[in-house]
């Protein structure tokens, strides 16, 4: 049995994990099969994390956040939970594997996915000309004319690093401003192979075997019309990935999971959240990370208040007598 069990691995389950690995809770993270390292592993140029003043590649961040907490001792698993048990003093959980590891402490820092626009041939499409990640897909869409649907900073993001292949690249934004920070928009109004369609948005995706068009609604005078092209990215947002927990943690108005003020306790005593899983508002790598620290220090506070024979279950045999002590 560990001591601490860390279910998600983008920058709150990598930053969890150095501080419990720090405090000798050897902790166990499991980061996915297919997704490990979060939505940074999707992303291009991260400018805004602090200590790397040229920018970093998103997977060049969470390769340096994975070694560093496996330095200290973490250990790494690349499988995915299919279910939890929460109760009682011991957590269960189980892994696609048929693995299953039980801990006194969890920490979910399950982050958030990709939201879909729902339409009925999104998914048919999907690798075939529909795609949530420029820097996975971009590559294919060399000379060609594709479009990013969103107005946030994800989507000018997108659209700035389409350009770098696409000979031409449509922003489709249901109103007609953006909600992305200025310098993301400067930097799309400025780039030559940007063009927006505004007070649009995406009702019908068109193609047998790959994308040939979109059918646009004008949402100002309700008209459609075609807009031929040969890929679209949908960065649109996110959902925090609560399917684990359900039935067994709150959850807020926005669909994350309810903590108790600034901490990350959740209802359950020794169950823990992190990240944007826990934050419908900033959702920043940095953000996240800061809510990894409190995590893992949570979390240590709260085996530190277990009694003696409990903690002995999960604590190496030579460790049993270590005090568990505050890392700062």
């Amino acid at each position: 049995m560990r001591q601490i069990i860390i279910i998600g691995s983008g920058p709150a389950g990598y930053t969890a994990a150095v501080y419990a690995a720090r405090a000798n809770l050897n902790p166990l993270l499991i980061a996915s099969s297919v997704e490990a390292g979060g939505e940074l592993m999707n992303t291009t140029e991260v400018e805004n994390f602090p200590g790397f003043p040229d920018g970093i590649l998103g997977p060049d961040l969470m390769f340096k956040m994975q070694a560093q907490a496996e330095k200290f001792g973490t250990e790494v698993v690349l499988d995915d939970v299919v279910s939890v048990d929460l109760s009682g003093d011991v957590k269960t959980v189980t892994l696609g594997s048929g693995a299953v590891h039980q801990a006194l402490a969890v920490i979910f820092a399950t982050g958030s996915a990709y939201r879909k626009l729902g339409l009925d041939d999104e998914e048919r499409l999907s690798g075939h000309g529909v795609s949530w990640c420029a820097t996975c897909d971009g590559f294919f869409f060399r000379e060609r004319t594709i479009a990013v649907v969103g107005g946030g900073d994800s989507a000018m993001e997108e659209a700035n690093f389409l350009t770098r292949f696409a000979d031409k690249v449509y922003v489709i934004h249901r109103k007609d401003s953006l909600r992305a920070s200025k310098i993301m928009q400067d930097r799309a109004f400025a780039n030559e192979k940007i063009e927006f369609v505004w007070n649009s948005e995406v009702v019908a995706i068109n193609g047998d075997q790959t994308v040939k068009s979109v059918t646009l609604r004008d949402t100002v005078n309700g008209e459609k019309s075609d807009l031929e092209l040969q890929g679209l990215f949908i960065a649109i947002g996110n959902d925090p990935r609560v399917h684990l927990v359900h039935g067994q943690l709150d959850l807020t108005p926005e669909g994350t999971i309810a903590v108790a003020g600034r901490s990350s306790k959740t209802k359950v005593a020794g169950v823990f959240a992190a990240g944007d899983v826990i934050d419908p508002t900033y959702r920043q790598a940095v953000t996240a990370a800061a809510s990894g620290t409190v995590a893992a220090l949570d979390a240590e506070h709260y085996l530190a208040t277990l009694p003696k024979d409990l903690l002995a279950l999960a604590v190496p045999a030579e460790a049993s007598d270590l005090e568990l002590t505050t890392t700062a």
